[in-house]
């Protein structure tokens, strides 16, 4: 007999998660199944268990930064697999967790691969089901690549298990995933190359801020590589040999670990959304506004799954399942508010972004007055011995109001918030520098760099 829900959530990560706890308590009947542990890539696999190490290169930096201002470093190092101990602390009771908490809402926990056998039918590994509702939440997995030797290379899953650190990591692709993983890697002894294949890494952040990031990383011992692809990967017997291109003229390098941070695309393939004639592509499930499917009234997608204007981000996730929840629950059209959401690179320092770029405005032919803060000489970053920052603050001229703010700075990650709740409200630069805030703090900069 096949068993019927009021919705089935197909992915069991913060988004899915969220919206099966919402209309589980609505009295909706509600399971949730994922072939993985529930938890999802942010909890287990992403943004925190990458953060946990990072701690321990932000201490070694930290203490860098201070040699001959009070600090004596010493043999201070990072143990890595002690390290590893402690990501594991936070990220194995995650899935029993989260699996606990489900069922005390009401939630059916089920696991397996679900595929869609009809319009209103999942078969999960063998047993049928039926809903009047699906979301699709199941994320995003690496890019494929086609290059010899291509299997060769480790994804972001695996680099955050790895025991040990060799010492000779080569990051393919310039975006988040690379640089994050290499400021981690380069404080912890190895030595980290990243390669991309355009001339600019980190393309949705303001290049003159990538520029100082990528110079500051170069201090600590990070190679990068511009314009630059890998034709062929042959293992050797110490490492492997890497075939490269850069700007048109072959050349090779050693390296004893690859990393494929080329970018994600959308975990959907095994779905079989076709049985359920749900259109989607490489960007996701074609979805309107309020994250209905176009071709099937039944289905809705959230995060990676959906083809959104949202950044691919844990928070835009969960807000969109929150959406796509209510609008299941009351039959509404309401649609995500993506304004002034922030984002962040957590390198060391970390690199920070809302709102638009100054190319954006640019070309929107916006009235914009750029505010640039070299802040690397601001008592803040002095009190810590940082030399690299700044601030690029972009103000509409004809409303005072901020479209855009980008930030390259210890704890800029925190302040950027401000920057975008104020874009949220509307709030002008007037009303953001009559706010006293406490002193000394990084929030206190934010007055001074408008």
């Amino acid at each position: 007999m096949t068993q019927r829900y009021d919705l089935i959530v197909i992915g069991a990560g913060m988004a899915g998660i969220t919206a099966a706890t919402k209309c589980a308590g609505q009295g909706w009947a509600v399971a949730i199944v994922d072939a993985l542990p529930y938890g999802g890539t942010c909890a287990l696999r992403g943004c925190d268990p990458k953060k946990i190490l990072r701690r321990g290169a932000e201490i070694i930096d930290s203490a860098r930064l201070m040699r001959g201002k009070g600090i004596d470093m010493g043999d201070l190092s990072i143990n890595w697999a002690d390290l590893m101990r402690h990501k594991h602390g936070f990220t194995d009771p995650v899935p029993q967790n989260m699996q606990d908490g489900l069922a005390r809402d009401g939630v059916a926990t089920l696991h397996g691969h679900a595929r869609f056998t009809g319009t209103d039918r999942v078969e999960i590994d063998g047993t049928s089901y039926e809903a009047g509702h699906f979301l699709i939440t199941t994320g995003a997995h690496p890019r494929p690549l086609d290059f010899p030797g291509h299997q060769h290379l480790i994804d972001s899953t695996d680099f955050l298990d790895l025991p040990a650190l060799p010492p000779r990591i080569l990051f393919l692709g310039g975006g988040f995933v690379s640089f994050e993983f290499a400021h981690i890697a380069a404080r912890a002894g190895s030595s980290p190359v990243i390669i991309d294949r355009g001339p600019r890494p980190l393309k949705a952040f303001d290049p003159d801020l990538v520029d100082l990031l990528i110079t500051r990383g170069e201090a600590a011992g990070i190679q990068m590589h511009r314009s630059t692809t890998i034709t062929a990967v042959e293992p050797t017997g110490a490492g492997y040999l890497v075939s490269l291109e850069r700007s048109g003229t072959p050349a090779t390098m050693h390296a004893d670990l690859i990393v494929h941070g080329a970018g994600r695309t959308p975990e959907l393939a095994g779905l079989d959304l076709a049985a359920a004639g749900v259109k989607w592509s490489a960007r996701g499930v074609q979805v309107a506004g309020h994250l209905q499917s176009t071709t099937n009234p039944a289905v809705y997608a959230a995060g990676d799954s959906a083809d959104t204007p949202g950044m691919p981000l844990t928070p835009v996730a969960v807000a969109e399942g929150k959406v796509a929840a209510s609008n299941m629950l009351k039959d509404t059209t309401t649609v995500p508010d993506y304004t002034g959401i922030p984002t962040a690179v957590f390198t060391i320092p970390e690199l920070a972004r809302v709102g638009l770029l100054e190319q954006d405005a640019t070309d929107r032919g916006m009235d914009v007055d750029v505010r640039y803060s070299d802040t690397s000489r601001w008592y803040s970053n002095y009190r810590i011995g940082e030399t690299t920052a700044a601030a690029k603050i972009l103000i509409d001229r004809t409303s005072d109001r901020i479209i855009g703010a980008h930030m390259l700075g210890p704890e800029y990650s925190e302040l950027i918030n401000t920057v975008g709740l104020a874009i949220k409200l509307g709030l002008t630069t007037r009303q953001l520098r009559s706010l006293t805030a406490a002193y000394p703090t990084i929030g206190s900069d934010l007055g001074s760099m408008l």
